[in-house]
């Protein structure tokens, strides 16, 4: 801990993040994700460039409608174009339109992208900075300026890029922030050249001739083309700057931003500095999944501190450590930002996985039972033929509790058949997938047919419209994912397969897993257990539902 320092983050989730390639946002979700920020305690919004296209017009007039109630919604733009007064350039009225408190404007701060990106001389770009701002502030509006690119201008010509951001302070920006837009920079380069212009602009003679630099402040904005945007954000934060720009997930274009979600915890819990409330931070997880599910994007299972896999733990070794003491293998609580241990089964583990495991359903073992022994060599068997059951835990819940004799399949299977139907000629016409199935509940037996896009799409919902209804609660169930990894390649057509299906009813996800060499075999498997664990949750919940009452 060194500092307990206010910094102030600013997201631009929004507007950066969206520039990822494959990623895009309606109004709608922009304006979801815009208040789960909101409540997370972000500072500072970028909701986008009002004016560039429709939709960030219109996500700034429909919230408006229902402002946020922690944050402050930022508008973004570039300077004025060369040779036009900015009182005159059309494209800042959409910015005043937005009615935004502050705006980020962005200018060029690299020598080379005035004279070729935009044509122009360096002397008519240190005016345009300077004429953008003031018009701004002149219509009641609060700046930050970024500087693009500075890191590199600084380096190719630093006094030309010191002069970029004097236009830029005595027009009345409120704050400067360094952009590393190319992500090419390294920590230590970052770290010198932050306190290199930090102490130059602490100069008692420049704040004789700009008086706004007594209350001036510094930012970062880091791209993470080498893999450096977290830790360049942290080097600057070092060296005295106090906003950090990025995103969640590290949303951006080419190889995104710096990551808000580690750089928020690493400052706040590594470091000592405030960023957010604590309890706000503890919502960073679920935010994080949250996001991802918004712009449809698989949340990224390693991820640092908000993966599912951040505090999972695999070896027998390492297991019976953090059971005694979790210092021993994990940097930090879990529970600090939201997410929680979790022990993962394989063929590397030991009692220790299975007990802890065990706990995590609730269900209590002692290490002496010889069902301990039992499942655990089960699971290395079953590992040995494909299985993977780190990446099932559903399927290894049932496993776990059919060697306990608690596991009570709510329906049983008794056949099923799939047809596959492709008509084409010179072209495809028709290609469809019937599944018939035969089921037993209570005695019954129930046969059904439904079609679907594939095989597996039409089993599933035959199932579904054959339990239904006797387990209405199927309705609310959907398959979120679906992977076919073949084990044995060099087989064939005979090689076997491994299936995972990822379910979820709308609050939570669970993934079963079937092993065969034939596709259809593996995913009738991994379908049913699916279909068999979200009922368990269910009874689970009712239970405690009951108990409560």
């Amino acid at each position: 801990m060194t500092s307990d320092r206010r910094i102030l983050i600013y997201d631009t989730t929004l507007r950066d993040g969206a520039q990822r390639e494959g990623l895009s946002l309606s109004i709608t979700d922009k304006i979801r994700i815009a208040r789960r920020l909101d409540l997370l305690g972000i500072p500072f919004i970028e909701g986008g460039w009002p004016g560039a296209n429709p939709k960030d017009v219109q996500f700034f007039w429909q919230i408006q409608e229902e402002p946020l109630t922690q944050a402050e919604l930022v508008a973004f733009c570039s300077t004025r174009r060369p040779g036009v007064a900015a009182a005159d350039d059309a494209m800042l009225q959409p910015i005043l339109a937005a009615g935004t408190r502050w705006v980020t404007i962005f200018g060029k701060s690299w020598d080379l992208h005035v004279t070729e990106g935009l044509k122009t001389t360096l002397d008519e770009n240190l005016a345009m900075i300077s004429d953008t701002i003031a018009y701004l502030r002149a219509q009641g509006r609060r700046v930050i300026y970024d500087a693009e690119h500075w890191f590199d201008g600084y380096k190719h010509n630093p006094s030309y890029a010191l002069e970029t951001l004097n236009s830029a302070i005595a027009a009345g920006a409120e704050w400067i922030v360094f952009c590393d837009t190319n992500g090419g920079t390294l920590p230590h380069e970052v770290s010198q050249i932050v306190q290199d212009v930090l102490q130059h602009f602490d100069h008692p003679s420049l704040v004789t001739r700009h008086p706004s630099l007594v209350t001036l402040q510094f930012g970062i904005h880091t791209h993470n083309d080498a893999e450096m945007a977290a830790a360049n954000a942290i080097a600057a934060v070092m060296q005295g700057a106090c906003m950090v720009q990025g995103t969640i997930n590290g949303y951006g274009e080419r190889c995104g931003n710096a990551n808000l979600c580690s750089v928020i915890p690493n400052l706040q819990t590594k470091l000592g500095f405030s960023c957010i409330a604590p309890e706000q931070l503890a919502q960073l997880t679920d935010t994080s999944r949250f996001v991802s599910e918004v712009v449809n994007l698989a949340p990224d299972d390693h991820a640092p501190f908000v993966g599912l896999s951040a505090f999972a733990h695999k070896g027998g070794i390492h297991v019976s450590a953090v059971e005694r003491n979790p210092l021993t293998y994990e940097h930090m609580q879990p529970e600090v930002v939201g997410n929680r241990r979790r022990i993962v089964i394989s063929e590397q583990s030991g009692l220790s996985n299975i007990l802890a495991k065990a706990r995590s359903f609730g269900i209590e073992l002692e290490k002496q039972d010889p069902t301990c022994r039992q499942i655990l060599q089960r699971l290395k068997n079953l590992e040995s033929e494909g299985y993977q059951f780190e990446a099932a835990e559903a399927s290894f819940e049932l496993l776990m509790r059919e060697a306990l004799g608690q596991r009570q399949p709510p329906f049983e299977v008794k056949g099923f058949q799939i047809h596959y139907d492709m008509i084409s000629g010179k072209q495809l016409l028709c290609a469809t997938s019937m599944a018939t199935v035969k089921i037993a509940v209570g005695g019954k037996d129930i046969l059904e047919a439904a079609e679907g896009n594939g095989p597996v799409a039409a089993m599933d919902a035959a199932l579904r419209k054959a339990l239904v209804n006797f387990y209405p609660e199927i309705e609310s169930f959907h398959l979120t994912d679906y992977k076919v990894r073949i084990l044995d390649g060099a087989a064939g057509t005979s090689a076997k397969t491994r299936v995972l299906i990822e379910s979820s009813n709308g609050h939570q996800r669970w993934t079963t897993v079937g092993v065969s060499d034939n596709i259809l075999e593996a995913s009738y498997h991994a379908v049913v257990e699916g279909l068999e664990y979200g009922l368990l949750l269910q009874a689970q919940v009712q239970e405690a539902l009951t108990s409560q009452v």
